[in-house]
């Protein structure tokens, strides 16, 4: 009987085996592909989660743009401004001057030029640029792109159609009610518990003014012009300036001595809480000898504040009147707290933003 199938010792006269070999050859194979296959897909869903992971950013930011890699030319700001031209400028200072200008794509742009002749010029603008290219808040100045070189120096900001608090707080047109200042200033003192305590080390704006809040189409406050603005390390908690801010708005020991901290900041921040509602500046030539903005405030408290804050606020007919005033006592009171002369006893603004949102919340019942 035959058998086709039978193999073995070819002494016996039956054909060889096949040889295992190549079984045991495509068996490496089939595994070592599967490995392959399976550290593939692996290192893929690794790549994606590491790729989404590095995209999530907090909710406030979420909309915020990144900075231009890429600079400017100058003559692409040239045909963005028409030449520099006068119905283009915005404003000016002893840093340089501020135009409005359309770039190519059709943005809106600010474009701030430097006084390049101005001693502490190129200091500035690098600081500037340092500070706004780091930093990422809804509530600070965003800047677009730079254009830098030899004999220029300037500057690309994102466009503020409502211009300046300073513009519209003492505009002849235009009255801020008490809903749209207390929400501009928590969006500041917002800004500025960021740059305190929310940044790698502690930023100091040391220019605090209404003229340094710029508002986009919404009525949202944005804080710019970091111009002298000091980055401390995380050691550091006061540092010393030659360069002066705005006389009315500085802090005691910045004014005497040249220091400055998160505390002076806070100082000088609710100077500024207090002109938005009372509508006089703290330069003002009314303030003399030791009559200030401050201690006007302090001696109508609590009673007589009605003669001392801004008189389009309120009316006398005005429904929930005496809520609203106590409203604003509270936060002419948080200023009282936030000004004192020694540094240590003021709020820091993480207390301040907190305080502020509980009146607002408040006040708005009451509207």
């Amino acid at each position: 009987m035959s058998n086709e199938g039978l193999c073995g010792n070819r002494q016996k006269h039956v054909p060889a085996c096949p040889s295992n070999l190549k079984k045991r050859r495509l068996i490496w194979i089939v595994v070592a592909s599967s490995v392959i296959s399976v550290i593939a897909l692996a290192s893929a869903i690794v790549f994606m989660l590491m790729r989404r992971r590095g995209k999530t950013v907090n909710a406030e930011d979420e909309w915020l743009p990144e900075v231009a890699p890429q600079r400017i030319s100058y003559y692409e700001l040239q045909r963005a401004t028409q030449g520099f031209d006068g119905n283009t400028l915005l404003g000016s200072g002893s840093f340089g001057s501020v135009y409005k200008g359309t770039l190519a794509d059709g943005m809106i742009v600010v474009v701030k030029v430097f006084n390049v002749q101005m001693e502490g010029t190129f200091q500035t603008f690098d600081r500037e640029c340092e500070i706004l290219r780091n930093l990422r808040h809804r509530n600070l100045t965003k800047i677009i792109s730079s254009c830098c070189n030899l004999d220029f120096k300037a500057l690309i900001l994102e466009y503020m159609p409502n211009e300046s608090l300073d513009k519209l707080l003492y505009s002849r047109d235009y009255c801020l009610n008490i809903m749209q200042r207390l929400n501009i200033m928590v969006d500041v003192a917002s800004a500025l518990e960021y740059l305190h305590h929310g940044y790698s080390v502690p930023v100091i704006h040391c220019d605090l003014k209404p003229s340094n809040v710029l508002l986009d189409n919404d009525m949202v406050g944005h804080l710019s012009d970091f111009g002298i603005a000091k980055l401390l390390t995380k050691e550091e908690s006061i540092a010393h300036t030659t360069t002066f801010a705005t006389i009315g708005y500085i802090a005691p020991e910045y004014g005497l001595e040249g220091l400055v901290s998160k505390t002076s900041d806070v100082y000088s921040y609710d100077i500024m809480l207090l002109e938005v509602f009372t509508k006089k500046k703290p330069n003002d030539e009314m303030f003399t000898g030791d009559l200030n903005l401050r201690s006007c405030v302090h001696n109508s408290l609590p009673d007589e504040l009605h003669q001392i804050i801004d008189t389009d606020l309120l009316t006398l007919d005005e429904q929930n009147l005496s809520q609203k005033l106590q409203c604003l006592t509270s936060i002419m009171e948080l200023a009282m707290n936030c000004t004192a002369n020694i540094p240590g006893e003021r709020m820091n603004m993480t207390d301040v933003v907190a305080a502020l949102k509980k009146i607002k919340q408040q006040l708005s019942s009451y509207y």
